[in-house]
C-alpha cells in the first residue's frame, strides 16, 4: 500500500495514472503471485496507454473540427470520385512528413469537411499537432488582429506552426487586397514546412481569380497546387444520402 509522501511525490511528477493502477493491483488476487517485473511492466503499460489518450484527446479538443466524430472507417465511396486505396494512403498521414497538402472541391453537403476532419483526428492521434478553422473566422481573427500592435505577425506565426491546418469554406467569399496578401503571407510561410487542406466549393480553375488574379495568385496557386492531392467530391449531398438510408 502506497503511503501519503509517496503519493504526494506521484502526483508531483505527473503520475496519478499510476496510483490508480497500483490501487488497483491491491484489490486484485492474481497481482500476488506476479513478480515485481510483471507487476511494473503492467504499471508502465497502463500509464503510457493513459498518457496516449490524454495527449490525442487534448489535440482533438484543440483542433475544434467541425465535425468532431468524424472517422476515415465511415467514409462512403459509392459513386463518388475519390480513390480508397489512396484516401486510406493518406490516413497514414505520411503525406505530412512530405509537406503536401489535400484538396477536397465539391458542392455543398458532398462530404468534404467530413474527409478532412476525419484525416485530422488521424493526423491527432498520431501526435500531430493539427488545427481546422473556416477561412472566413480566420480572416475575421485577422480583422481583430490587426487592432493589436504586432497582432496580425503573431497570428500569422501561431497558424504557420500548424503541423496540419484544415482551411474550411475556402474562397468562400470575395477578398480584398489586405485578406488575399494575408493569405499569401500565410501559404508562404507554410510552404515547404507543413501541410495544409483545403476544402472549396470552387474548381482549380476558379481559383487564381478569387485570389485576385495577379503575382500573389500565381505565387499562392504555385505553392499550394504543384505538390497537392486532389479530390472532388463532385455534387451528390452525402447528407441527404445518409438520410435516406437511415
Amino acid at each position: 500500500m502506497l503511503n501519503n509522501d509517496t503519493r504526494r511525490k506521484l502526483r508531483e511528477l505527473n503520475l496519478e495514472e499510476m496510483i490508480q493502477l497500483i490501487d488497483q493491483q491491491q484489490k486484485q488476487a492474481h497481482t500476488l503471485h506476479q513478480t515485481f517485473e510483471e507487476r511494473f511492466e503492467s504499471i508502465v503499460d497502463y500509464v503510457h496507454q493513459e498518457k496516449y489518450n490524454k495527449k490525442v484527446h487534448g489535440l482533438i479538443r484543440r483542433a475544434k473540427f467541425r465535425i468532431p466524430n468524424a472517422d476515415v472507417s465511415s467514409i462512403y465511396y459509392e459513386q463518388r470520385n475519390i480513390n480508397r486505396s489512396q484516401f486510406q494512403e493518406l490516413s497514414t498521414c505520411q503525406f505530412i512528413e512530405h509537406n503536401m497538402n489535400v484538396i477536397f472541391a465539391g458542392f455543398t453537403g458532398s462530404g468534404k469537411t467530413y474527409c478532412a476532419c476525419a484525416l485530422g483526428k488521424e493526423a491527432c492521434k498520431l501526435g500531430i499537432r493539427t488545427k481546422y478553422i473556416r477561412l472566413p473566422d480566420l480572416l475575421v481573427e485577422r480583422d481583430e488582429a490587426s487592432l493589436i500592435p504586432k497582432g496580425v505577425p503573431k497570428l500569422l506565426n501561431k497558424y504557420a506552426n500548424f503541423d496540419l491546418l484544415i482551411l474550411d469554406e475556402w474562397l468562400l467569399d470575395n477578398l480584398n487586397e489586405e485578406e488575399i496578401h494575408f493569405i499569401f503571407e500565410l501559404t508562404e510561410r507554410r510552404y515547404d514546412n507543413s501541410s495544409t487542406m483545403y476544402c472549396t466549393q470552387f474548381m482549380k480553375k476558379d481559383w487564381h481569380q478569387r485570389l485576385g488574379g495577379g503575382v500573389h495568385a500565381d505565387a499562392m496557386m504555385d505553392r499550394i497546387v504543384h505538390n497537392a492531392v486532389w479530390f472532388d467530391t463532385e455534387d451528390k449531398n452525402i447528407r441527404e444520402f445518409e438520410a435516406k438510408m437511415n
